[in-house]
């Protein structure tokens, strides 16, 4: 059985709720990725913030994104899976959820992400056709 342990990229980087958007942007360039899980001030999972959501909510509305903190414009609702969740499982939750990146879990601690090019690299195709109708073909 493939696992999201088997699948995800692990040591996922995290922003606090308090940076800066220019702080995570910083963090996404030099990690090369485009989302970060947040983190609250006790240390828990609070939201997932994208390079999206920056440009929207920091740039395009005209905002000092030096000055805005990640909390403000985070995601909320951060879905989650634990480490030995079944892949199909996986592909399951991010089709239901439209979403294109999905924390992993081991208790509190995040431990790394899958997203669309891990389920690329991973999957069988024809779950992902499945995964990319639901995603993407929704009205």
């Amino acid at each position: 059985m493939t696992t999201a342990r088997d699948i995800m990229t692990p040591q996922a980087h995290t922003v606090s709720e308090s940076a800066s958007l220019v702080e995570a942007a910083t963090l996404m360039r030099e990690h090369g990725v485009g989302a970060l899980p947040v983190m609250s001030e006790d240390g828990m999972l609070s939201g997932i913030i994208t390079d999206r959501d920056i440009v929207v909510a920091g740039v395009a509305a005209s905002h000092d994104v030096g000055a805005v903190a990640v909390g403000t414009v985070t995601q909320g609702i951060v879905s989650t899976v634990a480490p030995d969740e079944d892949v199909d499982r996986v592909v399951g939750v991010m089709g239901d959820q439209q979403i294109k990146r999905l924390v992993v879990v081991d208790g509190h601690e995040v431990i790394g992400m899958i997203s669309e090019s891990d389920l690329a690299r991973n999957v069988d195709e024809d779950k992902i056709v499945d995964f990319v109708k639901q995603v993407y073909g929704r009205s």
